[in-house]
């Protein structure tokens, strides 16, 4: 069977590089929505985190319709961590758009991203995006683009591949380089409808369909998404569900969705090719392949790239905890974690020795950090360790994940960025200029020195550098990596932080907290100018006399302390600390909160 009224598309791009507004344009242009002009940008971007950060997190799947044919369009991550997202999804679809900066060409995660599509066997359509920004060089880009698919080893009918010129922001696409203001997408549609190869299979064999995605509906309960792979499918049918151990249920799905614009379409029957969910499937898990019961065809289950990183995420043992969160127990910590393991592939969750204590792994800081704050914001607290990288015993020895890191500085910053990575042991790849008064250092460095990092390369390139890596592979282990020397400020008492206090703690480093906010002992206050550890009281109140001074009414002037989001608190923490995390406030503490402990394990380590 052969569906040329269908076409299935991922858009994949490096972050920012304009994915999600295209994907607007193509709405608006295809008469999905009756008034366009009421639309808000970014349409996909339905996650509040995803809109505040400016970044895709989950990958999501919407339709249009172009010349009675249905195109379905997946808008993926960019960033690297959510590499999970993107491996599953790129088997639901037969081609790729890769948007590219037509500005600053392909970027880091722009190869990672591709090589994914390459190696799924897709054809790809180049878009050269942002055609309307000062300084786009399109030929350059190109070329660049080119060599990118050749160094990935693309196959030669990947090579043959169709260049498009864009401006998302402006819904305007063009076979050359040159713009027209009154354009529109319309070369788009037909660049995909020509270039795209449309669904095969056999409608007549037993169904299979992999489960790629999970939803959640208040009304028809767990959602499972899919591509048809063969066979047909009609609402109400009883199907099976043959899981990874082998094992096979019969169950018969409640309803059977497909998709046009931003709405489910209730459907009578699909066929290969169709994108659908299904929904009453509880026990289904991704990976999972639907099929027929009676003459079941499972396929492979999904695989995706290993973690490289850990954390124990526990139950909130501070003075505080209870007072912000509507969970905090660890039934409902587990709960949680584990539900999000089932949705998200490249997640793990195990239990450990402590029932108060689960182990999470991930692809990186941001793939954990924005699970910490989704769960902040829906009502959990929790404390977290230091994040650590996950080593491997093999054969050969120890092995730890290695990092490729892309560094864009001004020209003035290059010498303190190096001194930087230095007691990091990474190794310089490559140097060259990344734009006028720009250099771009690449370097291989291991998952371990880049913890931290990323704050300390902000603050000494003014926020001017740009910062990308990408997962290179496992390397024999390295050897130690000092943590940076930094002292803390550590409360010594419970109450209420004063101004008198903290004008008094000010001298001797940065605050974190300002007057008025409550403190326990062994809360870290601060970061001291010393490399060690300093026990304050920011409770002590002035002492009141009847006696008058020549000082007495000048009024006390703090420093604006440093507020500790969430990331900043992750990379921040060392190893004897523990980040408290509530709905309402992101803590550090020492992870022993009694002093005197704390100073018999400092002296056992010592020893």
């Amino acid at each position: 069977m052969q569906r040329h009224d269908i076409r299935n598309i991922a858009i994949i791009a490096h972050v920012d590089h304009g994915k999600t507004t295209l994907v607007d344009g193509m709405l608006k242009q295809s008469g999905t929505f009756r008034d366009p002009s009421h639309i808000a940008e970014r349409i996909l971007d339905s996650n509040d985190l995803e809109r505040e950060r400016g970044i895709t997190i989950l990958a999501k799947h919407t339709a249009v319709t172009y010349r009675d044919v249905v195109i379905n369009i997946v808008d993926t991550p960019g960033h690297a961590d959510f590499g999970g997202e993107v491996e599953r999804i790129l088997s639901m679809v037969d081609g790729a758009l890769l948007i590219v900066d037509a500005h600053e060409g392909p970027m880091p995660q722009t190869r990672y991203v591709l090589q994914k599509a390459l190696n799924a066997g897709l054809k790809p359509i180049v878009v050269l995006n942002k055609m309307d920004r000062d300084g786009a060089r399109p030929a350059e880009v190109h070329e660049a683009v080119l060599e990118l698919f050749v160094d990935l080893e693309a196959a030669d009918d990947q090579l043959d591949f169709p260049v498009l010129y864009a401006s998302a922001k402006q819904g305007i696409a063009s076979t050359t380089p040159q713009l027209s203001p009154d354009g529109s997408l319309q070369p788009l549609f037909d660049t995909i409808l020509e270039y795209i190869p449309h669904p095969v299979g056999d409608a007549s064999a037993p169904l299979q369909i992999l489960v790629t995605t999970l939803d959640h509906d208040d009304y028809v309960g767990r959602m499972a998404i899919g591509r048809v792979r063969q066979g047909t499918l009609k609402a109400g049918q009883m199907v099976g569900v043959a899981h990874a151990d082998g094992s096979l249920d019969r169950v018969r799905p409640s309803k059977l969705f497909g998709r046009m614009g931003l709405k489910r379409t209730e459907l009578a029957e699909a066929t290969v090719g169709d994108i659908v969910t299904l929904a009453g499937l509880n026990a289904v898990t991704i990976g999972d392949t639907i099929t027929d019961p009676d003459t079941p065809s499972p396929l492979p289950p999904i695989t995706v790239d290993e973690p490289t990183l850990t954390i124990l995420v526990g139950v909130n043992t501070s003075p505080f905890a209870g007072q912000d969160g509507q969970y905090v127990t660890s039934r409902h910590l587990r709960e949680r974690l584990y539900r999000e393991r089932e949705r998200n592939v490249a997640l793990h969750v195990e239990d450990t020795e402590d029932a108060e204590v689960f182990r999470v792994s991930g692809r990186g800081e941001l793939h954990i950090g924005i699970l910490l704050e989704e769960m902040r914001r829906e009502g959990y607290e929790m404390e977290v360790s230091k994040p650590e990288v996950i080593l491997r015993e093999t054969p050969e020895g120890l092995m730890e994940p290695m990092e490729r890191l892309f560094l864009d500085v001004p020209d003035s910053y290059v010498g303190p960025v190096m001194e930087l990575l230095g007691p990091r042991k990474a190794v310089m790849a490559a140097m060259g200029q990344a734009g006028p008064g720009q250099t771009r250092l690449e370097f291989v460095i291991s998952a371990r020195g880049l913890l931290g990092f990323r704050s300390a390369f902000i603050n000494q390139t003014r926020g001017y550098g740009i910062m990308n890596h990408l997962f290179a592979g496992y390397q024999p282990y390295s050897g130690s990596i000092e943590e940076n020397p930094r002292g803390a400020l550590v409360a010594m008492e419970t109450g209420i932080a004063t101004s008198y206090a903290l004008d008094n703690a000010q001298e001797r480093g940065v605050l974190f907290i300002g007057p008025g906010t409550p403190v326990y002992a062994g809360m870290v206050v601060g970061e001291n100018s010393r490399p060690t550890d300093l026990e304050i009281n920011v409770c002590k109140k002035k002492h009141v006399t009847n006696m008058r001074n020549a000082n007495a009414e000048e009024g006390i002037r703090l420093t604006p302390p440093r507020t500790v989001t969430l990331d900043q608190a992750l990379e921040y923490v060392k190893s004897d600390e523990l980040v408290e995390i509530t709905p309402k406030t992101i803590r550090l503490r020492k992870a022993t909160l009694d002093p005197h402990q704390r100073k018999r394990e400092r002296i056992a380590r010592q020893a």
